[in-house]
């Protein structure tokens, strides 16, 4: 849309000869509709912030050490088994692809960090992290004190 300066608007109004008591009133809302609210200032930069896979793990069958993944989505109403099936087809689709076939994916990382998001939501997978995040278990318990 394009912008017009208030003045000329004013001279337009003008030149059609209103009532100079309507001229008066329009020019005022125009003037206030002009200016900027209050609560359009500028704000700080929002903190970058990292992603946790945080398990519970009460009967402690997950391992001792710390291990990495990675955050994806999918589908609220598909399963959570589909997920590496999804994740195969979009690689698997990027692979035989032009560039694909030049920069062939071939570990899990590489996919996760180099396949263009273009191939995984063809397969109804979004990525959120393309890099790795340690993964933290609890024992999904809260001590009292």
């Amino acid at each position: 849309m394009p912008k017009i300066d208030v003045s000329k608007v004013a001279e337009i109004l003008k030149k059609n000869q209103l009532d100079p008591s309507l001229l008066r009133r329009v020019i005022e809302d125009i003037n206030l509709a002009v200016q900027p609210e209050p609560g359009d200032e500028e704000k700080p930069p929002a903190v970058k912030k990292q992603f946790v896979i945080l398990i519970s793990d009460p009967e402690g069958r997950f391992p001792k050490e710390d291990f990495a993944g990675w955050v994806l989505q999918i589908p609220e109403t598909e399963s959570p088994a589909t997920t590496a099936d999804r994740f195969l087809r979009a690689t698997y689709d990027y692979n035989a692809s032009k560039k694909g076939r030049l920069y062939p994916a071939k570990t899990v990382g590489e996919a996760l960090e180099n396949v263009p998001a273009k191939f995984f939501k063809e397969a109804d997978l979004w990525v959120k992290t393309k890099t790795p995040v340690i993964v933290l278990k609890t024992d999904n318990e809260i001590p009292k004190e």
